[in-house]
């Protein structure tokens, strides 16, 4: 996602330009969510393997089976074997973790605690659940990092139903950018794992919005010290 999130940032010779200057590309949870990624990924990527760049890459899909599920693979075949091309798979075998089900959410604090806490932590910030949201929404996915740079805790009250998928996807980059920046995130409202719903845990982005929620469940967990305090 990081990655298609630069090209439309940068614009796709710029990020050519800009990774065809490094001698390996990793890119962390691989996977192709529509064709236009599709064909956008594997035309990057054949031009920074042409510039003598190396790729490494982890999936939970084999190069030949990527957009399985997502979107009618069998059409852009010849994309996704091209991208196959440049990797040798490398297996390790077990279980995903995602299919041992989602984990459990602390329960949220009230409003009063959120806000309590943000006042007393420096460092915190305090944001309205939809307001979030709605701020996402004007920001690109690829400046989101910025967003988190220097945070203590992220404070949020009003946790409530991820209304599309659109708002969906934007909230999956946050979490990661909170993640890995290891930012405990203290909410009032609905608990991290009823964000999304039924229809959106059961469709072709299911994996992402798994990884959000644990993500987010770790998070909300490192943060409830915040509250003894």
């Amino acid at each position: 996602m990081e990655l298609t999130n630069l090209v439309g940032a940068l614009g796709f010779q710029q990020t050519v330009r800009t990774l065809g200057g490094h001698r390996l590309l990793c890119i962390d949870e691989f996977e192709l969510d529509d064709p236009g990624d599709t064909v956008l990924v594997s035309t990057l990527l054949g031009k920074l393997v042409e510039a003598g760049v190396a790729l490494a890459a982890t999936s939970n899909t084999l190069p030949g089976k990527l957009g399985e599920g997502r979107f009618a693979s069998a059409d852009f075949l010849r994309e996704i074997q091209g991208l196959g091309a440049h990797f040798r798979p490398l297996r390790i075998d077990g279980d995903d973790y995602r299919h041992r089900g989602l984990p459990e959410a602390p329960p949220p604090f009230s409003e009063e605690q959120v806000t309590r806490a943000a006042h007393a932590t420096p460092g915190a910030s305090l944001d309205a659940f939809p307001a979030l949201l709605g701020h996402l929404a004007k920001v690109h996915p690829s400046r989101y990092g910025a967003l988190t740079e220097g945070l203590r805790v992220a404070c949020l009250t009003g946790v409530g139903p991820v209304p599309d998928q659109s708002t969906a996807l934007r909230l999956v980059v946050l979490a990661d950018r909170l993640y890995d920046r290891e930012v405990p995130v203290l909410a009032s409202g609905l608990p991290f794992d009823r964000l999304f719903s039924e229809e959106m845990l059961n469709g072709g982005y299911r994996k992402k919005y798994f990884r959000a929620i644990s993500r987010l469940t770790a998070l909300a967990r490192d943060a409830k010290e915040l509250v003894a305090q």
